[in-house]
Order: structure tokens, then C-alpha cells, then sequence
């Protein structure tokens, strides 16, 4: 059963996280939703989620930023690359 949570949060890390599940193709409930179940699960950590560090910064308060030269183009290629082989 699905139940509202209502959370306060800095604006800036709620727009980020927004894109963030958007990129991902998740909605940010669903995104906040995985993000707990993977803190309290009893699963091993080969079997846990992998979280980014831009979601560990959510909880921990550190800012996560992307660096000003990042290539997203090259970084998107390279991970297609990867995928396809």
C-alpha cells in the first residue's frame, strides 16, 4: 500500500534530484522509494542497489556537483559503447 510522505528539502538538491529521476526514467517517489529500500535492506551489498553519488548526497547533505568540463556527449558514448559490446 502506498502511503504520502511529506519531506523538506533544499530547493537546489530537489530541482537536482528531479532531473536526476528523470534521466533515470523514475519518478523522484520512486527514486526516494529505492534509495530507502536498498538503506534497510537485509539484501548483500553485490545484491544492493548501486547509489550514485549524487543520491548518497541527498542524505549526507554533501553537495554532489558535476564538474564544469564534464562531456556528457563523450561520457553518453562511452557508456553506449560499453552497453553494445
Amino acid at each position: 500500500m502506498d502511503t504520502k510522505l511529506t519531506l523538506k528539502l533544499n530547493q537546489e538538491v530537489i530541482e537536482k534530484a528531479k532531473q536526476y529521476a528523470s534521466n533515470q526514467k523514475l519518478s523522484l517517489s520512486r527514486l526516494i522509494e529505492n534509495y530507502l529500500n536498498a538503506l534497510t535492506s537485509e539484501k548483500s551489498n553485490k545484491d544492493a542497489l548501486e547509489i550514485s553519488p549524487f543520491v548518497k548526497s541527498l542524505t549526507t547533505g554533501i553537495s554532489y556537483s558535476i564538474p564544469n568540463d564534464f562531456d556528457y556527449k563523450k561520457e553518453r558514448g562511452d557508456y553506449l559503447e560499453a552497453k553494445h559490446k
